[in-house]
């Protein structure tokens, strides 16, 4: 479905960054990689029966989350449920209840970046379970990895972790979010989205988001020689091939909000009852998990991301 833009470019930062890269590298050992490839695993099984919104297997993915955000110690929202944000939706066979997963850690500062991934899938078609192991939960156990990780490194910046519900029935788990966030959407500087990211042959991973926000590429400085984070598929005049309204990042996008979003090209098992735990290529997935950890920590850094984006339009326009 998707053909791939290549742009090899990568800005090296400063030695305190590379540095602060390393750190990452270091502190993501075994026992990180082991609790990634469970989440996956666990979230993947036939017992979770494709994760499809208002079901018995979407509400079993959510206890799973609800006791892994727990034991990382994230804080909840006020407002929510504990750490449902629900919502409801219309289709042609009715109503459909859907839930977020939503818990935070809270940054040096006010500003919000909201790291997401959705762990709805298509559930069970013509009794074959879709388990969707790379969309999505390789995302939403990227998304566990990076809380357990900055629950232990405060950031700079607030975190919140959003997984998100209904993704597959047209992002609406994310519009839920944005149209009923649980901070302003003025604090929220950015959003940073995994979807299907533990399932690729050549070692690639794309990052969507620099076409309209070139000033993110800084911050693609990243240890492993073995894996190559692409820039592309967001430019507009791809059509079909460009990804900027392909997931959860879209709404927010909508908004003005920047976004990085994460993923691989279509592979053969994309929406078929084959997107297993077997087949996901488990070192590039650890690879790339860790690699995008390198770049939330690159970006969180950065003192005014907001100001940064404002220098760089306004350089664009004279």
């Amino acid at each position: 479905m998707y053909k791939p833009i290549y742009m090899n470019t990568y800005l090296l930062l400063s030695l305190a960054l590379l540095l602060s890269c390393s750190s990452v590298k270091n502190t993501a050992g075994n026992e990180s990689d082991k609790q990634l490839l469970s989440d996956v695993e666990i979230l993947s099984s036939d017992a979770y029966e494709g994760r499809k919104t208002d079901t018995k297997g979407a509400e079993m993915a959510r206890n799973y989350l609800n006791n892994r955000f727990k034991a990382i110690g994230l804080k909840t929202f006020p407002q929510l449920q504990g750490y449902e944000q629900g919502f409801s939706f219309k289709t042609s066979k009715g109503e459909v209840n859907g839930k977020n997963m939503i818990g935070f850690i809270e940054g040096k500062n006010d500003k919000v970046i909201v790291i997401s991934a959705h762990y709805d899938h298509i559930g069970i078609i013509r009794n074959e379970i879709y388990n969707g192991a790379d969309d999505n939960a390789s995302g939403v156990a990227a998304l566990l990895k990076f809380a357990a990780y900055y629950k232990q490194h405060q950031p700079n910046h607030t975190l919140i972790f959003a997984a998100f519900d209904a993704e597959e029935m047209g992002l609406q788990g994310a519009r839920a979010f944005v149209a009923n966030p649980p901070v302003g959407l003025d604090k929220v500087i950015m959003n940073i989205n995994m979807d299907m990211i533990s399932h690729n042959d050549k070692a690639e991973l794309y990052a969507c988001g620099t076409f309209k926000y070139p000033a993110l590429k800084n911050y693609f400085y990243i240890t492993n020689p073995n894996l190559k984070v692409l820039f592309g598929h967001d430019d507009p005049k791809l059509g079909k091939d460009d990804w900027t309204n392909q997931s959860d990042h879209s709404i927010f996008n909508d908004r003005n909000i920047p976004f990085i979003y994460f993923g691989v090209e279509d592979h053969k098992d994309y929406h078929k009852a084959t997107d297993e735990y077997q087949n996901i290529n488990k070192r590039f997935f650890i690879d790339a998990s860790n690699a995008i950890l390198e770049i939330i920590t690159n970006i969180d850094k950065e003192r005014d991301i907001q100001q940064l984006f404002h220098e760089k339009q306004r350089m664009k326009k004279q």
